[in-house]
């Protein structure tokens, strides 16, 4: 399928994280976006419509799907991308287009009228969307991104840790967020993608991780920990 890569996600304990990170390390080079502490830092701010259809199809496990987001790193703005994750059976693409800090801040409190100013065909996919089936922010999900690379099939292998979910906020640039942690035991989500082929090195260092095969996105494992939190705080 053109542009569709494989996904392969496992979530592992501290200790298995950390093992599975020494061997990978030893292997492969860091993502060149890493900071001095190896990783960075991802905020995406998630939308759904009124049906919550993102939300629901995920659960339902439904093959072909569709995820929408508005994403910065590290809390700046020099890079703000509006992204669809598609997924069809076992593969996955994604699509972006860059926007202004201003059309971001908008999208934040709902307002999606200043895509109307970009010529491109996920930005009117989202104000169709928008105005069709009432999309809307959904939910901020954090993480710390650790990331290797390996040039064959373009692969590429992640830790994702410290996953935060934001409460009572949709401002992506907001560094006061407030959040909670949605592993206190400190599991991370790691993932490879990958175009065609994974070599077989990796197939054989990725086979010896004890970690679970995860099924849920970061975005449902987001708004699950918010649905199981927000009952605690009502009663504070």
């Amino acid at each position: 399928m053109n542009g569709f890569r494989h996904e392969i996600k496992l979530l592992l304990s501290p200790a298995e994280a950390a093992v599975l990170r020494t061997k990978l390390a030893a292997l492969l080079p860091l993502d060149p976006n890493s900071g001095e502490k190896g990783e960075y830092f991802i905020r995406s701010l998630y939308f759904d419509d009124l049906s919550k259809t993102s939300y629901f199809e995920k659960l339902a496990g439904v093959s072909d799907r569709k995820k929408y987001r508005l994403r910065v790193y590290n809390l700046s703005d020099s890079a703000i991308k509006l992204e669809c994750k598609e997924k069809r059976g076992d593969r996955i693409k994604k699509r972006s287009a860059s926007v202004s800090r201003e059309c971001a801040e908008a999208m934040t409190k709902g307002d999606f009228s200043l895509l109307y100013g970009y010529d491109d065909p996920l930005c009117r996919e989202v104000l169709s969307l928008a105005s069709g089936k009432g999309l809307k922010p959904s939910v901020i999900v954090d993480y710390d991104r650790e990331a290797y690379l390996h040039p064959v099939s373009n692969v590429r292998l992640t830790f994702d840790k410290a996953l935060h979910a934001g409460i009572e906020s949709t401002d992506v640039f907001d560094e006061n967020l407030m959040s909670i942690p949605v592993f206190p035991d400190g599991s991370v989500i790691f993932e490879v993608k990958y175009d065609d082929i994974l070599p077989k090195f990796l197939q054989q260092v990725i086979a010896g991780a004890r970690g679970q095969r995860l099924a849920l996105s970061k975005f449902t494992l987001c708004l699950d920990g918010l649905h199981c939190f927000k009952p605690k705080l009502q009663h504070k």
